[in-house]
């Protein structure tokens, strides 16, 4: 083979090799080009889709821990003012007792189903839909629920609780108390006289508005007394989260501390087990002397 045919060879292979990289590069960069535009599709589309699941969990997590951790409320009404105004919204944390007992001077949220009335009256929804929507804002504190409701705990299981003592004062086991900090300034710790003794697993609860609030008084006639179980007790509302220029603790009262409530609710719930005894007694010698005599 002569030079000028291996020139010639080599000439005729060259454009092949030149046009089987050009190919190849335009196949790669239609490639390429597919492929950030299929993403970008995919990546808005997969955006959309998602949102929906998104929405979901986010709502079943919220419905899990308004179930057994914190919910939010409204308040609906102005017997709880001025600590709580109409409108406002509190958290209520449902772990609380099941850590500690409920504690005078207390703000519960409890459950009336079943027992008292609503101290406000809603319209039932038209429509399945409309139903929906108000068990949605029930549950996250946009709109008040018809059979909760909010008060402050005066007295537990085996207090007396009893008004008015001379200074026209609530008394707890014979102590009085100071309700300055919290009751509703020119209202009456109370508008009427009334005495009762709390039963076990029970609870004397009224509103910081005494003049507007139906509370355990309003309920003297119904079983236990006007008291209300603890096991309707929802939670303690512990903080006002709404609105803003409202938000703060909700502690319990100071006049609540006094140690002679405990130790006039020792005494009381003593007061039995002595009787008992100094019962006893006598019964117990008299056997012994009966059986020393035979």
């Amino acid at each position: 083979m002569t030079s000028e045919d291996r020139e010639y060879g080599a000439a005729s292979r060259r454009p092949v090799e030149d046009e089987v990289d050009v190919v190849a590069e335009d196949t790669q960069k239609t490639a390429t080009d597919g492929k950030d535009t299929d993403g970008k599709g995919k990546k808005k589309g997969s955006f959309w889709k998602e949102l929906p699941v998104l929405v979901v969990v986010a709502l079943v997590l919220a419905l899990i821990i308004k179930t057994f951790v914190i919910q939010a409320f409204y308040i609906p009404s102005e017997s709880m003012e001025n600590t709580l105004l109409t409108n406002d919204r509190v958290l209520v944390n449902k772990l609380v007792y099941r850590v500690r007992d409920i504690e005078r001077g207390d703000v519960v949220v409890f459950s009336g189903v079943d027992s008292w009335d609503g101290e406000v009256q809603f319209e039932e929804p038209s429509n399945p839909v409309s139903a929906f929507f108000r068990w949605i804002g029930t549950a996250f504190g946009v709109v008040p629920g018809e059979k909760d409701y909010i008060k402050r705990v005066i007295g537990v299981a085996g207090d007396t609780v009893k008004c008015c003592d001379a200074q026209g004062r609530v008394t707890v086991n014979g102590v009085p108390l100071d309700e300055k900090a919290y009751l509703y300034p020119g209202d009456k710790p109370s508008d009427e006289p009334f005495q009762v003794k709390v039963p076990q697993g029970r609870l004397w609860v009224m509103g910081d508005h005494r003049s507007v609030s139906l509370d355990s008084r309003s309920h003297k006639g119904d079983p236990g007394n006007g008291t209300i179980p603890v096991d309707k007790v929802i939670g303690r509302a512990f903080v006002i989260v709404w609105p803003f220029s409202r938000a703060k603790i909700l502690p319990i009262p100071d006049t609540f501390q006094q140690p002679g409530f405990k130790a006039a609710a020792a005494l009381a719930e003593a007061t039995p087990l002595v009787g008992g005894l100094a019962g006893a007694v006598p019964l117990v010698l008299w056997r012994r002397r009966r059986n020393s005599r035979r």
